[in-house]
């Protein structure tokens, strides 16, 4: 297909885009536009900086411009979710370029701004959303938005999404939409992860994948340095120092990363600015502005701060960290040779980086063409670098050592099968050589020698020790003669003699010392350390089945007649002989207690 013309989109959607000198569409655009129009479910694969963005933008203005209704408030028609800030404000900034003549509302939900203003524009209902999805989820939180009148709804760039971390909030998302729905998923690779989702979301959807003639990785120049840590401050301004470089983006993994590129740049008299996660959006957006206007020429970034980022005129991507993730070095290079013009990216390998560099070369199945550093900087050894040798090292040390204790324990090897007559019965013991058998027998009854029996026939007294004595004593042999011999004048005792001391001064002389002193009071009979039995205690035992006089002892009889005094109306004798206190059938009553301090009696006085 030559123009647009051909996908019967709008008239007012075309007009605007011949007009914008968009000629004939990409092999995205060429195979994506005619299956959304017919109203699939798509899942298109396609590398950075090849139309994927109008490829679902079109679609969604030509539904607008056929059906001019409006939105209900507090929802929108179509929702676009971004994995980045940038990457939504370009989104939303393109819709609002090709549908200037629809002239269609469009709204941004991103985190880093109020939010109290993305409230009062949701009210009245959008068009077009673009939104990252943690600021969405907070105004449905809110009840600012609702999702009940979504009829398309777009994942651009979703590996990204996926790699942070937004797969649990894309799932709530799409739990609020309704089942009546358009569904489009673009990304730039194609991971299980994204198979999965897209088989679990999208109805019967179609796959659009898509290797231009000239691929990103094709239409740039890969280039790369092999330079230390130490070099690649000096490397990085040698290369911006060049000629041909009109305008760079230097990638770092890191923030504080980016920050320090930018001050190293700086001690060279290279103005460089940076965006990353902790500028806020406002320090993002005027940087942005400044490097696409022309103001500074050299842009630090990470891999989220520039994802999906579109910058005309780019000439250099410099790595000057190399991605742990392979795609990511992918998305990397796409910022530059976009649209059909050329780029060159270069990077600077350090030792620990080469094992990315070959994770690099499989997944994009293309080599770097390896350049030799400039003559003012050191050159790297064509041995094996430091961090190779020690790993080697490290690993011949731990075979040697592994193979060692095989050899001092060979009963760790596995036995050969044993089959048949040859098999050893289960607890048989092996047998025992000849001329070993007699030194072993001796020496085994040397060391098991009876002891002689006693001729009293008497057991061995047994000495009562506490756990505080014989941990006294113990440590005091051990430890405390060390301790005196070490530490010379400065300490004459050790720390458990003086535990010890406190503990006999304390409580010693109630619990260890009657343990251990034998009691004069004590009977022989008396071998649990009970009491010795007084001599009003030592009664003559009862007949069985004697009675003593004037008393019923059948069950439940309390009648005056168990007790013939009682009918009498005095009281039994005590016990001891004594009289009781107070008048015949009262009780007796307390004596004083002694006096208490406020100079009162007890209870019994008042």
């Amino acid at each position: 297909m030559t123009d647009f013309t051909g996908f019967g989109l709008a008239e007012a959607i075309s007009s605007t885009l011949t007009e914008g000198g968009y000629d004939s569409p990409t092999p995205i655009q060429e195979q994506a536009i005619p299956l959304i129009l017919e109203g699939h479910d798509l899942l298109g694969i396609a590398q950075t900086g090849t139309g994927k963005t109008l490829a679902f933008t079109a679609p969604i203005l030509d539904r607008l411009a056929r059906d001019m209704g409006r939105a209900a408030p507090k929802t929108m028609r179509a929702l676009i979710l971004a994995p980045t800030r940038e990457l939504a404000s370009q989104i939303a900034k393109s819709v609002s370029t090709y549908g200037r003549k629809v002239r269609p509302s469009v709204a941004t939900i991103f985190g880093g701004v109020k939010i109290q203003k993305q409230i009062r524009q949701m009210s009245a209902g959008m068009d077009v959303v673009v939104a990252t999805p943690g600021r969405l989820l907070d105004l449905i939180d809110q009840g600012a938005v609702t999702l009940d009148g979504v009829e398309m709804l777009v994942l651009d760039e979703a590996d990204q999404m996926l790699d942070l971390g937004f797969i649990h909030s894309l799932k709530r998302i799409v739990r609020l939409l309704p089942k009546e729905r358009q569904t489009l998923f673009f990304s730039a690779t194609m991971p299980k992860s994204i198979k999965q989702l897209a088989d679990t979301y999208l109805r019967d959807p179609v796959q659009v994948s898509v290797t231009p003639e000239s691929t990103t990785a094709e239409r740039v120049e890969q280039q790369g340095f092999y330079a230390s840590k130490t070099v690649k401050p000096q490397l990085l301004a040698h290369v911006l120092k060049q000629d041909e470089v009109k305008s760079a983006l230097v990638f770092t993994r890191t923030k504080h990363g980016a920050d320090r590129v930018v001050k190293q740049l700086a001690r060279h008299d290279i103005e460089a600015v940076a965006i990353h996660g902790n500028k806020s959006q406002n320090q993002r957006e005027r940087a942005l502005g400044a490097f696409r206007s022309g103001k500074v020429w050299v842009l630090v970034a990470t891999d989220i701060a520039a994802r999906g980022i579109d910058i005309s005129g780019l000439t250099h991507v410099i790595n000057f960290e190399l991605p742990n993730v392979p795609e990511q070095y992918v998305h990397r290079i796409g910022r530059t040779g976009r649209a059909g013009a050329e780029g060159k990216a270069i990077s600077f390998i350090a030792d620990d980086e080469r094992g990315f560099l070959k994770d690099i070369q499989r997944v994009t199945k293309s080599k770097l063409w390896m350049l030799a550093l400039p003559g003012d900087l050191p050159q790297p050894s064509a041995e094996k670098t430091p961090t190779e040798a020690r790993l080697q090292r490290e690993e011949e040390a731990q075979s040697e050592a592994r193979n060692a204790r095989t050899s001092r324990n060979p009963r760790n090897r596995k036995p050969a099968d044993r089959k048949g007559a040859d098999r050893k019965p289960r607890g048989a013991r092996p047998a025992q050589r000849a001329e070993d058998a007699p030194a072993a027998e001796g020496r085994r009854f040397e060391e098991r020698s009876e002891r002689p029996a006693r001729q009293d026939d008497r057991r061995r007294p047994y000495k009562a020790r506490s756990n505080d004595d014989a941990r006294g004593d113990t440590r005091s042999d051990h430890r405390g003669d060390k301790r005196n011999d070490t530490r010379g004048d400065k300490r004459n005792f050790s720390r458990d003699e003086a535990r010890g001391e406190t503990r006999r001064d304390t409580r010693g002389e109630g619990r260890s010392d009657n343990r251990r002193k034998p009691n004069p009071d004590r009977r022989p009979d008396d071998r649990n350390g009970q009491r010795p039995k007084r001599a009003e205690d030592q009664r003559p035992k009862r007949a069985e089945g004697s009675r003593p006089e004037g008393r019923d002892t059948r069950p439940g009889n309390k009648s005056d007649a168990a007790w013939p005094a009682r009918a009498e109306g005095k009281r039994p004798p005590r016990k001891d002989g004594r009289r009781p206190e107070g008048k015949p059938g009262k009780p007796a009553q307390r004596r004083n207690g002694p006096p208490r301090k406020n100079g009162t009696q007890g209870r019994a006085a008042r």
